[in-house]
């Protein structure tokens, strides 16, 4: 299968690559290399003779186009998108522009591509969104995100992908652009971006750094290791019922708080404090983040039962696997630490 990977050099994208040049598609990477995308991530990707590489912004339609035209893909696998909801409360309109406009110019080129190659069965535009279309779920742990949870976004983050989300039921039902959606939980593991929660907690405790921890560190949420998010994906793009939407959870619930702990015991082990002391001593519990969600949890049924995919690692075994190679792959990280916006606090609604 030749998949065309929007966003295949960012940390997900570049995961979906990975394993999917591994087990033998040809894949089209498309990239617009914004601040948080690095061709490292693809690196041992790139040198087979499956792979290509598109630098292309989705918000230039005439370029998404041509790309379509050149490489003929037959399905889209569409990561691309701002995906930092502390940016997004400073920066709004990158959000709307590229996930929203972006996403509409994406559908419109396969749509065009779609038609002239005759309307082939086997073609499939999967779009790849985030639970956080849903909202917040109250401390009740029965209660959890289904594929028919609506939708009640709450940071202009997920504002953009709840509409991202509409406009592809939309293209769909209204055009028959055959689509699969899928909503995951937080992802992490290799190649995260030194911004989310886990990255900057575990660079600044090597680095000596306080380890900032939003309000109580209360907010829970559902945690999924990137290559195991990968591996649903390409599931979800070769066997996945036609306009379906699947949720892809963890089934690994942790408390910020929680998590951070788990980090600091794993950091304890692999790497010491000259002074002997625990990296918790380093927490430190900073002004929330404005409409912080309490809780995320996504009830993985649908996919366990009609696709057979279960996540392979707990939350514990993951952050040990992520803390190690972060560990073992300093130089990756220490390359994006001058990029913008990278190790300030962003997000406070200022």
């Amino acid at each position: 299968m030749k998949l065309l990977v929007t966003g295949g050099a960012g940390f997900i994208g570049s995961a979906v690559v990975r394993l999917a040049i591994a087990r033998g598609h040809q894949v089209v990477n498309l990239d617009a290399l914004t601040y948080a995308a690095c061709l490292d991530n693809v690196a041992a990707a790139a040198e087979s003779p499956d792979y290509a590489f598109e630098q292309c912004d989705i918000r230039d339609r005439a370029a998404l186009d041509t790309v379509f035209e050149r490489h003929k893909p037959d399905a889209v696998m569409h990561l691309a998108a701002e995906s930092h909801v502390d940016r997004s409360i400073d920066g709004p309109g990158d959000f709307i522009e590229t996930n929203i406009t972006g996403t509409f110019n994406m559908l419109e080129a396969a749509r065009k591509y779609w038609t002239q190659a005759g309307k082939p069965d086997t073609f499939r535009f999967h779009h790849i969104s985030t639970d956080e279309v849903y909202g917040s779920l109250p401390a009740d742990p029965s209660v959890q995100f289904t594929e028919d949870t609506s939708y009640d976004p709450r940071s202009p983050y997920s504002a953009s992908k709840a509409a991202s989300d509409h406009l592809v039921r939309a293209w769909a039902e209204t055009y028959g652009l055959p689509v699969v959606l899928t909503n995951c939980s937080n992802n992490y593991g290799p190649y995260h971006f030194p911004e989310k929660l886990i990255p900057v907690v575990i660079l600044n405790a090597l680095a000596g750094k306080e380890l900032p921890i939003y309000g109580d560190g209360s907010n829970v949420r559902d945690w999924l290791y990137v290559e195991d998010h990968a591996d649903a994906l390409l599931l979800v793009v070769q066997q996945g019922a036609l306009g379906r939407s699947y949720n892809i959870g963890g089934e690994n619930e942790r408390s910020n708080l929680e998590l951070v702990n788990t980090l600091c015991e794993i950091l304890d082990q692999k790497r010491p404090r000259a002074d002997g002391k625990s990296y918790k001593d380093q927490i430190t519990f900073v002004t929330d983040r404005p409409g912080h969600d309490a809780r995320y949890a996504i009830d993985p049924t649908r996919i366990r039962e009609e696709l057979g995919w279960r996540p392979s690692v707990t939350v514990e075994e993951g952050l040990e696997k992520t803390v190690q190679w972060y560990l073992d792959n300093e130089p990756w990280w220490r390359a994006l630490q001058d990029r913008d916006g990278v190790g300030q606090r962003l997000g406070t609604g200022k």
